[in-house]
């Protein structure tokens, strides 16, 4: 990592100013991909909005209290996608030390007073005015930054053609030493996504197919051990235990999975209408604002409402996989694989909760739950992806 310099691509720091105006960065952003991440944004407004202005207890007696919230996170998201932008994934690759720093930090601090419980997860810095933080979104990021520049060094010099063991090896060891605290908070969601992400970026690397199939291997005895060894919390448990079987304590741990799919099998073909449904209104689904925001447009918009959300999230990866495609570096390809697969699994995991065909992991769904910390985070992810775009090569 240290072979890397922010100077070294100080030429391409910002993205502005490096073409004309017939080939201008606006010209050169991928709309569809901003296009539905902003339509997701609006949905999600729409979706909170709903969910939370009956709920006294959360909003304080204003009904706007979560729309608000939500919006101004949207708007900090925007901004950060334009800054990263204007920073340029080439830059960022020259400060993956000092944001990887910050990031182990970020969750290590967690651990210390400073960290919160929410929701049986140790995973949250309170800052105060009733805003919160998450590192472990943050953290998805450096990750992806980091196995992809110590992946991407050689193999972009000409070097190498595909990343050696050692180099493997060493990418495996910057991203397990975050996983390995987050795992400790306990965070299961978030290392699960993480893990879903390395795997992702060490396909997208080249790397040999012996360092896969054995990340499988190992993460499935993993997997067992840990439960065999009770070290998992009794609320992971039961969450599991609901999952294998839902009608096991349908009043206790399997309440929000049969409450939720309640609320999309009430919705039929096009919803009982905006603001109109029996289970939101009647607050019957918990974090419904959160977690399970899905459950809104499932029984208010319908099928076709949640069919939309599927949509739109279907042109993002599209999208991101076919700018992982155009690039010409291996280190932009692998920093769009890894987004991919975060968003990928992240987005099927929070609606296969719902649904019932899925544990309950407590993840939000991208651009559409509610959260300051995973809307900065996705937000910067599409930054880099339009980065990458911005500074391809013109084939023309």
């Amino acid at each position: 990592m240290a072979g890397f310099s922010v100077q070294r691509y100080a030429p391409e720091r910002s993205a502005w100013g490096r073409f004309t105006a017939r080939d201008s960065v606006v010209r050169r952003l991928d709309w569809p991909l901003l296009g539905s991440a902003i339509a997701l944004s609006l949905i999600g407004s729409m979706l909170v909005y709903s969910a939370t202005r009956g709920r006294d207890s959360l909003t304080h007696g204003d009904p706007y209290y979560f729309l608000f919230r939500h919006a101004l996170n949207t708007g900090i998201g925007f901004a950060l996608m334009v800054g990263t932008i204007w920073l340029g994934h080439r830059t960022l690759r020259g400060a993956v030390p000092i944001l990887y720093g910050l990031s182990v930090l970020l969750v290590l601090a967690v651990l210390t007073p400073l960290g919160a419980t929410v929701n049986g997860a140790h995973a949250w810095i309170i800052i105060g005015g009733g805003f919160s933080l998450q590192p472990s979104e943050f953290t998805k990021i450096t990750i992806i930054l980091g196995m992809a520049m110590l992946l991407a060094a050689r193999v972009d010099a000409g070097d190498q053609a595909h990343p050696d063991h050692r180099t493997v090896a060493k990418a495996l060891g910057l991203a397990a030493i975050p996983m390995a605290v987050v795992m400790g908070m306990p965070d299961l969601g978030s290392v699960m996504v993480m893990a879903v992400i390395v795997l992702g970026v060490l396909l997208a690397s080249g790397a040999s197919n012996r360092w896969i199939f054995g990340l499988i291997g190992a993460g499935t005895a993993g997997a067992v051990a840990i439960w065999q060894l009770g070290l998992l919390d009794d609320y992971q448990i039961a969450r599991f235990a609901a999952f294998a079987n839902p009608a096991l304590d349908p009043a206790g741990v399997g309440y929000n999975t049969n409450q939720a799919r309640i609320a999309i099998g009430s919705g039929g073909l096009s919803g009982t209408g905006l603001f109109q449904g029996t289970q939101t209104t009647g607050q019957f689904v918990p974090e419904q604002q959160t977690d399970f925001v899905f459950t809104v447009a499932g029984e208010e918009l319908g099928f076709l409402g949640a069919g939309l959300i599927l949509v739109l999230l279907g042109i993002i990866l599209w999208r991101a996989c076919r700018i992982a495609r155009e690039t010409t570096e291996l280190y932009g390809t692998i920093v769009a694989a890894g987004i991919i697969a975060w968003f990928a699994f992240q987005a099927f995991e929070n609606i296969g909760m719902t649904l019932g065909i899925m544990p309950v992991a407590g993840l939000p769904l991208p651009f559409v739950s509610y959260g300051g910390s995973s809307m900065f985070a996705i937000w910067v992810a599409i930054g880099l992806l339009q980065s990458i775009r911005v500074q391809r090569p013109i084939t023309a």
